[in-house]
């Protein structure tokens, strides 16, 4: 059984992250409104009647601003941590919450998700490894540094959503305050292209077959930049940007074979759908 990704919406403007197999699937975050989620879904050909559950990773609005209306809408179950909770000032109704904690394995239908922590400024934050029949995707996004449980989960990723969030350059250049330079620079703010790069040519998997490269800024990163940044050292990976401003197309996600022995590797094709 395969599963299927795609980015919905990446950025500071909104996340939202759909991962699934043939019968049910996972959002994790809901940082678009209810409407531009149904869109999107609607545009890929994704029914929003196949999403089991919802994966909160912190309470910053641009992760959660639409979780409200789509959890009541459709009744779908809530898996957030009792302090993001707290701090999200969120009334979701009680028999949607989910708590969930670090390491558990927490399984929704056949799918499998393990939250760990993360460093990032927000009360509880957590990245995702999500599995299916040995198929396995990460939700690797807000991320001040490259921890060793990210480390050691991205190397066990088939295709990951990968925070590459600002060129140092641009960064340092920009218009951006100086408090707001720290922040996003200080160990618990973002993710630059050369942190993500360095994780990417030190811990990526030989069977990886899909880089989403996400939650990139608007004034202090460029697409093509990165983009040619990380193809440059891609091998077999396929490298993708996904947008803040439109969902990415979905990728089939297939487990791969890899011999050493010979040094070659054999995949099942990955298919990318069309937008429309």
């Amino acid at each position: 059984m395969s599963l299927y990704i795609a980015s919905l919406n990446s950025g500071s403007n909104g996340n939202c992250y759909y991962v699934g197999n043939d019968t049910e699937a996972i959002l994790v975050d809901a940082g678009i409104s209810c409407r531009e989620t149904e869109k999107r879904m609607l545009r890929l050909g994704l029914s929003m009647n196949r999403v089991k559950a919802i994966f909160i990773s912190h309470e910053h609005s641009d992760h959660i601003k639409g979780l409200c209306v789509l959890a009541k809408k459709y009744q779908i179950p809530v898996y957030i941590t009792p302090g993001t909770l707290v701090c999200s000032k969120l009334t979701l109704d009680d028999k949607l919450v989910r708590p969930f904690k670090p390491y558990q394995e927490v399984y929704v239908g056949d799918i499998c998700v393990t939250a760990f922590p993360k460093l990032h400024d927000a009360f509880d934050p957590h990245s995702f490894l999500i599995s299916c029949n040995g198929i396995r995707v990460g939700v690797f996004t807000d991320l001040g540094d490259v921890c060793d449980g990210l480390t050691l989960h991205f190397s066990q990723c088939h295709a990951a959503f990968l925070e590459a969030n600002y060129d140092s350059d641009m960064l340092n250049n920009g218009r951006y305050p100086y408090y707001l330079k720290t922040r996003i620079r200080g160990g618990r703010g973002h993710l630059s292209n050369v942190q993500a790069l360095n994780l990417f040519k030190a811990s990526k998997p030989a069977y990886m077959t899909h880089l989403l490269l996400s939650h990139l800024s608007k004034d202090n990163n460029c697409p093509d930049l990165v983009h040619r940044l990380f193809s440059d050292h891609a091998s077999n990976t396929e490298i993708v940007v996904a947008s803040r401003y439109v969902e990415t197309a979905v990728y089939k996600i297939d487990a791969g074979v890899y011999s050493p022995e010979i040094k070659q590797r054999v995949f099942v094709k990955a298919i990318q759908t069309s937008l429309f």
